[in-house]
């Protein structure tokens, strides 16, 4: 692929500096012939008042002499003879043949003859005696003057527009590369068996979509696995109670080879039973890490569970605003867990607010470096009396370790992040809580959030008594 966007844009652009470099090229020679014969109708325009005046032949060589011609003298006149078959009298530089000469008096305009090395202007002049052509000889460079310096640059320009286009198609090729590598690999690290790799969500919309197909469908193949070894227990359990009958049975067989054999094979089935209990076990404990290992999409969850819970706060008048879960953000918790902590924290808001609170849950990285997402969960109600007692107590270290609000929930899982719950005033006027999930392991910083915050920390005492939402 990055090779192909490559190339395609080596031709492209190749193709456009071919179209506009060659007229442009073509053009600047024509210009620079152009200018050539520009100037030396310029140089022949100067001689024509002297043959106006005299046709003397010392006067017309005193005049060429001071004429602009360049280097070495390039300009000549052929006066007419005197009497009718005369022939012209040549003075100066000249090159022309009598024939260009003579057709030159005959139309009565200037023209351009070749010559030996170059090109001569012939302008022809009224004189008293006739017709003078005044001569002027454009040697060959003059008329390639400046075009090879022009069609240098032109390839240059070309040569680095070309060469711009190829870094960006391989720039771009190698962000498309990489995001497919990284989803092939994920692919084949599945195909091996390991459940928990997950692609991360970046780079074109089209491998963006293609990455969260992968995962979606990771996440079946982890649910329908550890389906399928639910269904394996389960029917190895329900194995026990005939396996049970046959055992009571077989001991009742008495001696004898026979009975020693039907006694052997229903120790043998039931080993084998257990062992098929044993693996399933096994492989459903190593299924549901896999899960957590690979999270899920929070802003997925949480646009899941506000569908649940908006026609509640509809029954209720209660004016509810979702914010950031438009775009993928994917934490490392298992789907059920997030969800649960979610439904702790609502259903704290419909339990200890009045009817027609409105409330309010925003999702959007957080850290440094964007390593960690923020779940913020606000509320216009009253607020809680002493956050920090309701924190400490949300621990379980001690008592029931429960404050009615269903933070010890949220604490496990912002805590198996390494991030942290915190209680505050929120923009609305209420409680305003705040579940940090760290990405990368790290916690969140020291300083509190914008509203002041209550952290919710693991070996607190508890002590306090319950006050408003917390009773």
């Amino acid at each position: 692929m990055r090779w192909a966007l490559v190339k395609v844009a080596l031709a492209v652009t190749a193709m456009v500096v071919v179209a506009f470099a060659v007229p442009l090229g073509l053009v600047v020679k024509e210009m620079a012939r152009d200018r050539a014969f520009s100037n030396a109708e310029r140089q022949a325009a100067t001689i024509g008042p002297v043959l106006a005046i005299t046709t003397d032949r010392t006067q017309l060589e005193r005049a060429l002499a001071s004429a602009e011609t360049g280097p070495g003298g390039r300009i000549g006149v052929h006066v007419p003879g005197d009497g009718k078959n005369a022939r012209p009298v040549g003075i100066g530089f000249r090159r022309a043949s009598d024939r260009d000469v003579a057709s030159v008096v005959a139309l009565g305009r200037a023209s351009i003859a070749p010559v030996r090395g170059g090109s001569s202007l012939l302008q022809p002049t009224a004189v008293a005696t006739g017709v003078a052509v005044v001569e002027v000889y454009v040697p060959d460079a003059a008329l390639g003057n400046g075009v090879a310096t022009s069609w240098l640059v032109l390839s240059g320009v070309g040569l680095a527009l070309i060469i711009g286009s190829v870094a960006v198609a391989d720039r771009l090729g190698t962000r498309m590369v990489r995001a497919a590598k990284r989803l092939a690999g994920a692919a084949h690290r599945l195909g091996t068996g390991e459940l928990g790799v997950r692609v991360p969500e970046e780079g074109p919309k089209e491998l963006r979509s293609a990455a969260t197909a992968f995962n979606s469908m990771a996440d079946q193949v982890v649910q329908l696995l550890a389906n399928e070894r639910e269904l394996a227990a389960d029917l190895s359990h329900r194995l026990r109670t005939p396996l049970t009958v046959l055992r009571l049975n077989a001991a009742s067989l008495g001696d004898g080879p026979a009975a020693e054999h039907t006694r052997a094979a229903v120790e043998q089935l039931e080993r084998e039973v257990d062992q098929i209990i044993r693996t399933a076990r096994e492989q459903k404990s190593h299924s549901q890490k896999a899960v957590a290992t690979a999270g899920c999409d929070a802003a997925e969850v949480i646009r899941e569970r506000m569908a649940f819970w908006s026609a509640l706060a509809e029954d209720e008048g209660r004016t509810v605003r979702v914010a950031g879960a438009h775009r993928p953000l994917r934490v490392p918790v298992a789907r059920p867990d997030l969800a649960a902590a979610l439904d702790a924290m609502l259903g704290n808001v419909f339990r200890h607010t009045p009817e027609g609170t409105a409330f309010a849950v925003d999702v959007h990285h957080a850290g440094p470096a964007g390593n960690a997402v923020i779940v913020l969960v606000s509320d216009a109600g009253p607020g809680i009396d002493d956050p920090d007692a309701a924190l400490r107590r949300g621990h379980s270290g001690g008592g029931d370790g429960s404050t009615g609000l269903g933070l010890d929930i949220v604490r496990r899982l912002a805590e198996s992040t390494g991030g942290d719950i915190r209680i505050g005033r929120s923009v609305l006027g209420g409680t305003e809580i705040r579940v940090w999930l760290a990405l990368d392991g790290h916690g969140p910083p020291d300083a509190p959030h914008h509203g002041g915050g209550h952290r919710l920390r693991r070996r607190l005492p508890l002590r306090g008594r319950r006050r408003g939402r917390t009773g």
